[in-house]
């Protein structure tokens, strides 16, 4: 369905909820009635702008790839915008998440989460990054794949070139980077990109080259690294409380 009709599915409450804040995106949800009935509002909210139809509990198991189906699954259009549109200079982004080459939809969907936690503005999922409509990657979102702007970009290059574009100064995780995080609150106050590499290689080098700075976590215990979504959280977070303060 993805591939022939541009539409992905949105599985569960939090997920049609969130599609439902998206003008135009919801086409149609199916649901089952024990699903109808526990969820009334949001049967209400969508019965305005699309069609609700009740389905039983095989027909819902074969349009979701839950292991146990949160019983409402909605019909969506693509929610993914242009490069130039998120990293638009006019915008005022000042908090942006790219994941590079990030292939696992788990830790794609959990960056996106958190950085809608974190109140960025907006994610780029950059290479050849998991698919923004895997179903694991939006299960992993929790929804928040609907809360901010995101793009799909093939060429790392061109996404440095557009957040630089934007004001934002570039930042790359790296264990031997040259900027402790703890200590990079002058950088981190002002406008950011932070790029999150792959879970196995981290950044490529010629994308870690392209930041303005190489900012590493600083680790106190004998762990070798974190994983890809805690250093994400750890960097957002850090950027968030710099702009806050």
């Amino acid at each position: 369905m993805r591939t022939e009709r541009r539409l992905f599915l949105a599985d569960g409450p939090k997920a049609v909820e969130g599609a439902l804040g998206v003008p135009g995106c919801v086409t149609e949800v199916f649901a089952t009635p024990a699903a109808t009935e526990q969820h009334p509002a949001l049967h209400r909210a969508a019965s305005e702008v699309a069609p609700w139809t009740l389905v039983d509990d095989r027909a819902l198991g074969a349009l979701s790839d839950s292991v146990t189906p949160a019983g409402v699954v909605a019909v969506c259009r693509p929610v993914d915008r242009p490069l130039a549109h998120v990293l638009d200079p006019a915008a005022g982004r000042q908090l942006v998440a790219v994941c590079v080459e990030v292939r696992d939809p788990g830790n794609a969907g959990t960056v996106v989460r958190t950085a809608d936690a974190a109140g960025a503005d907006a994610v780029v999922l950059a290479g050849s990054s998991v698919d923004l409509y895997n179903p694991k990657t939006l299960r992993a979102s929790v929804g928040s794949v609907f809360h901010l702007p995101v793009a799909v970009e093939p060429d790392p290059a061109d996404v440095v070139d557009a957040a630089r574009a934007a004001g934002l100064t570039v930042l790359a995780t790296a264990g031997s980077g040259d900027l402790d995080l703890h200590r990079a609150d002058e950088v981190l106050a002002g406008p950011t990109a932070w790029l999150f590499g792959n879970e196995a290689h981290g950044l490529p080098d010629e994308v870690a080259a392209l930041a303005d700075h190489r900012v590493r976590i600083p680790i106190h215990g004998r762990a070798e690294s974190l994983n890809l979504a805690t250093a994400a959280a750890v960097c957002l977070y850090e950027s968030a409380r710099a702009h806050h303060r």
